[in-house]
């Protein structure tokens, strides 16, 4: 079943048909210092709503890091992968917070686990995935990769790649990516476009450093960008907009 209404015809200057959307669990929290906060989730659902409108079709990896980090609990004398699985639990949360969202406005959406729990997710089968998205429902990836170990950052990585995305766009605080920490200095940087290998070299902080490799070794092009600026995800795609790109 798909939506009946008519998607947007695809600007002339989009590059990309087919993204992964990175977001972290903390971004859902809006001023709150735990947890979902509502009207936040309903404002970046309706930010995915105008990309999937324009015909884009879309994937997304929430963190759990509003909820539960599992380093932070390995910190704290938990063991590391029980920690872990539980923060993959978290991730599932955001889902299915995101999924009502989204489908709260008519977008079709199906959260998709890497841990089987049938009663409210579906497990992850790569080319029913791959169907879902061709058929224009909105896939939230959950629970991580399902093994420990393993960030979302590097499940967001391997899920596009798997997905055959054309690009990664990790939603972030700042619009883009800095020399360093421009809430902290005046004088920063940003960068329109830098290299994976600048990234890693200079620890510039966009991903982990596994989800960069992964990232570089398949030449998958990550846009860093403000998920606090509104519609600034349709417009980078409309060819517009303040981001930075990260690529060979």
């Amino acid at each position: 079943m798909t939506s009946s209404k008519e998607t947007d015809p695809q600007p002339k200057s989009m590059k990309y048909k087919r993204v992964l959307l990175k977001i972290s669990g903390e971004a859902l929290m809006g001023d709150q210092g735990y947890g979902l906060h509502p009207p936040t989730v309903q404002r970046i659902a309706r930010e995915v709503q105008s990309v999937h409108e324009m015909g884009v079709e879309i994937c997304m990896v929430i963190g759990g890091g509003n909820i539960f980090r599992g380093l932070a609990g390995s910190a704290q004398g938990m063991e590391r992968t029980t920690a872990d699985y539980m923060g993959m639990l978290a991730t599932v949360m955001n889902a299915l917070a995101m999924q009502s969202a989204l489908e709260g406005i008519g977008v079709f959406t199906r959260v998709i686990s890497a841990i089987r729990m049938d009663e409210v997710a579906e497990p992850y089968i790569r080319r029913r995935a791959v169907r879902h998205l061709e058929k224009k429902r909105v896939c939230i990836f959950a629970a991580g990769t399902g093994n420990p170990y393993f960030t979302t950052d590097t499940a967001a990585t391997l899920r596009a790649n798997e997905m055959a995305c054309e690009a990664i766009f990790k939603g972030t605080k700042v619009d883009g990516v800095y020399d360093k920490d421009p809430v902290k200095f005046s004088d920063a940087k940003r960068y329109d476009e830098v290299s994976y290998d600048d990234v890693l070299a200079k620890r510039l902080g966009v991903m982990d450093a596994s989800a960069i490799a992964l990232a570089r070794d398949n030449n998958l092009p990550i846009i860093v960008f403000s998920l606090d600026e509104p519609g600034g995800f349709r417009g980078i795609l409309a060819g517009e907009g303040t981001y930075t790109k990260v690529h060979g």
